[in-house]
C-alpha cells in the first residue's frame, strides 16, 4: 500500500492509543448527552432515542467522510486537528445545552420527541462525526501492506471497541456518580485537548512542520485552559442564587446521581425548602414549621390511616426526602422504605430531618424488593416511585401490582401517588392504571382534586370505604383546604358514557402488562405539559 507518510514505532502506538481514547470518548458523550439533556426532557425513551439515533447517523457520516478525507491526504496531524475540533464543540455544550434545549422546547412546538432529537443533534452531532473519523484514518496511516489490511482493520477495531467499554464502565459506575455532568463533559473534552497537543509537540514538527507545530500545539493547550476555565465557571456550586418560577432561591446542595441531578434550594425569606431532581420539584418543605408543603405527602399517609383500621408493618416504595414514612414511623408503625437512588438519604437526612435509624431503610428496586419480601407482611404499601415527571413502567403493571398484592395483609390497602387526567384525549394512562389495578384487587377508589395527582387506593375489601375520618389538623394551613378536597372527592368511574373532569371512562384504556405497557408513549402530551411547566420555572435563569 503506498503512502507518503509511514509513522515510527512510538507514534504507532500512540496512533493505537487514540483509536482507544476516542472510543471511549464516543460512548461517554452518547451517555452523558443523554443524562444532560434530562433536565430539560426526562428520562423517557424520547430522550434515549433521540440521543442513539443522533450517535448512529454521526459514526455513519463520520466514517464516510474519514476514509475519503484520509485517501486524499494521509496525515496524522489531520486527525488531530479534527480530535481538537471535537473537544472545543464538547467544552462548548457546557455552557450551551441549557439554552438549545429551552430553545428548542418552545421552538418544535412542545413536541418532547421533536426537541429531543433536535437538541441532541445540535449538541452531539458534529462532536460525534469528528470522533468517528478516526477509525478509517488509523486503518489507512497503520496498514504498509494491501495484505495486512484486515489484520489491522480488526486490530483497531478492537482496541477502539475496548476503549469503548472502558468508557462506558467509566460513565456508568463511576463519573455519573462521583462527578457533575458539566465536569465530566469538560474532562472529557479536556483528555482530547491534551491528546492533540501531545501528539503535535512530540511529532507534530515531522509530520507538519515545525511552525504549523508550534501554532497547533499552542491552541490546542488553550483548548485545555479554556477546558478549566469553563469548569470553574459552570461547575456545580451550591450557593448559589437563582429565579426558580420566579421566586428568588438559594441553592443549598447539589449532587449527581445515577438517577438525575439532585439540589435542595431553599427560599430567601428563609422558610420554604425544596428538593428537585433533574430540575423537577418532587418535594417542599416548611422547614421552620417543620411541616411538608405538598399535599401528596398527606394524602398517601392520610387515605392510608383512613382506610385501614389498624396499621402496624408499612411498605413504601419511592422514599426521596422520607416525609411520608417517617409519618407511619411517628405513629408506630414498623416500616420497609425502599429508595432506588443511594445519593438522596443523606440529603433527606441532613436538610428535610430523616431519621433513617426510625425505620428499616432499604436501597432496592421497589419491584425487585417486593419480588423477594414474604407474603401477607404489610396491612399498607404505598407506591411513591418518581423519576422526573412519572413513575417508571415497570412499577405500573400488572404483574407488579400482583407482587405487591402478594405481600398485603388480607384486606390490606395500597395506596398510589401519579399524574393523570380524566379529559377525553388525555386519560389513557389515569384509566390504564386503574384498570390494570381492578384485574389484581376487589376494589379501586381515585381520589382528587381536579386532576393531575391522583391518588389510588386499592384493596380486597368491599366495600372500599374509610373506617375512620381523615385528620386533617397536622395540615400545612397553607395547602389544608386542597388537602381535604382530595380526601371527599373520588371520581366517577363511567364505563363509555359522556366523561367530565370529575368521571374517568375506564374504555378509554388497557391493561398494562410486563409486555405491553405503551403508557410512555400515549401519555407523552400529558408528560410533556409538565415538561412545559418546568421549562417555564427555568426561563428566568437563561
Amino acid at each position: 500500500m503506498n503512502q507518503s507518510y509511514l509513522p515510527g514505532t512510538g507514534e504507532r502506538r500512540f496512533l493505537c492509543g487514540t483509536a482507544a481514547v476516542n472510543g471511549a470518548a464516543i460512548m461517554i458523550v452518547e451517555i452523558l448527552g443523554a443524562k444532560m439533556l434530562s433536565p430539560y426532557f426526562g428520562t423517557s425513551h424520547f430522550v434515549w432515542t433521540a440521543q442513539i439515533a443522533v450517535t448512529l447517523v454521526a459514526l455513519a457520516c463520520g466514517y464516510y467522510l474519514g476514509g475519503r478525507w484520509v485517501d486524499a491526504s494521509p496525515r496524522p496531524a489531520k486527525l488531530y486537528v479534527v480530535t481538537l475540533a471535537a473537544g472545543f464543540w464538547l467544552a462548548a455544550t457546557v455552557g450551551l445545552t441549557a439554552k438549545v434545549a429551552l430553545g428548542f422546547f418552545g421552538g418544535a412546538s412542545g413536541s418532547l420527541a421533536l426537541a429531543t432529537l433536535a437538541t441532541a443533534a445540535v449538541l452531539y452531532f458534529i462532536p460525534l462525526l469528528l470522533l468517528a473519523m478516526t477509525g478509517p484514518f488509523l486503518v489507512r496511516l497503520l496498514t504498509t501492506d494491501v495484505r495486512q489490511v484486515g489484520e489491522s482493520a480488526g486490530r483497531l477495531n478492537a482496541i477502539s471497541t475496548l476503549g469503548s467499554f472502558v468508557g462506558t464502565v467509566l460513565i456508568g459506575y463511576v463519573l455519573i456518580p462521583l462527578l457533575p455532568n458539566s465536569r465530566t463533559m469538560l474532562g472529557t473534552a479536556l483528555v482530547l485537548a491534551l491528546q492533540a497537543a501531545l501528539y503535535f509537540a512530540i511529532w507534530g514538527r515531522r509530520d507538519s512542520g515545525s511552525g504549523r507545530s508550534v501554532v497547533t500545539a499552542l491552541v490546542a493547550l488553550l483548548t485545555v485552559v479554556g477546558a478549566g476555565w469553563a469548569s470553574a465557571r459552570y461547575g456545580d456550586q451550591a450557593g448559589r442564587d437563582f429565579l426558580f418560577s420566579g421566586v428568588r432561591f438559594t441553592e443549598r446542595a447539589r449532587e449527581n446521581s445515577n438517577y438525575g441531578m439532585l439540589q435542595v434550594i431553599e427560599r430567601t425569606d428563609g422558610r420554604l425548602r425544596l428538593y428537585l431532581n433533574d430540575s423537577l420539584c418532587q418535594n417542599t418543605y416548611d422547614f421552620k414549621l417543620r411541616q411538608s408543603y405538598s399535599a401528596f405527602t398527606y394524602l398517601l399517609h392520610g387515605l392510608a390511616v383512613a382506610y385501614q383500621p389498624v396499621i402496624k408493618d408499612v411498605l413504601v416504595i419511592g422514599v426521596a426526602v422520607g416525609i411520608v414514612p417517617m409519618q407511619f414511623a411517628r405513629d408506630g408503625a414498623r416500616v420497609d422504605a425502599v429508595e432506588i437512588n443511594p445519593a438522596v438519604i443523606p440529603l433527606a437526612e441532613k436538610w428535610f430531618d430523616l431519621e433513617p435509624k426510625k425505620m428499616n431503610l432499604i436501597v432496592s428496586d421497589g419491584r425487585q424488593f417486593v419480588n423477594a419480601a414474604p407474603a401477607a407482611k404489610y396491612d399498607v404499601v404505598v407506591l411513591d416511585a418518581f423519576l422526573g415527571d412519572s413513575s417508571p413502567n415497570h412499577l405500573m403493571t400488572r404483574e407488579a401490582f400482583a407482587g405487591i398484592h402478594r405481600v398485603l395483609k388480607p384486606d390490606g390497602i395500597l395506596v398510589i401517588n401519579a399524574f393523570g387526567y380524566f379529559k377525553p384525549g388525555k386519560d389513557f394512562f389515569a384509566a390504564s392504571l386503574y384498570n390494570t389495578l381492578k384485574t389484581v384487587f376487589g376494589e379501586v377508589r381515585i381520589h382528587t382534586k381536579d386532576g393531575g395527582n391522583l391518588y389510588y387506593a386499592a384493596s380486597d375489601r368491599k366495600p372500599l370505604v374509610f373506617v375512620q375520618p381523615p385528620d386533617t389538623s397536622k395540615v400545612h394551613p397553607a395547602i389544608r383546604e386542597e388537602v381535604e378536597t382530595c380526601f371527599f372527592n373520588t371520581a366517577e368511574i363511567t364505563p363509555g358514557l359522556h366523561r367530565t373532569d370529575s368521571a374517568l371512562d375506564p374504555l378509554a384504556g388497557i391493561v398494562l402488562t410486563d409486555d405491553y405497557n405503551p403508557a410512555e408513549f400515549r401519555d407523552a402530551a400529558n408528560r410533556e405539559g409538565i415538561r412545559s411547566g418546568l421549562t417555564s420555572a427555568l426561563l428566568g435563569n437563561h
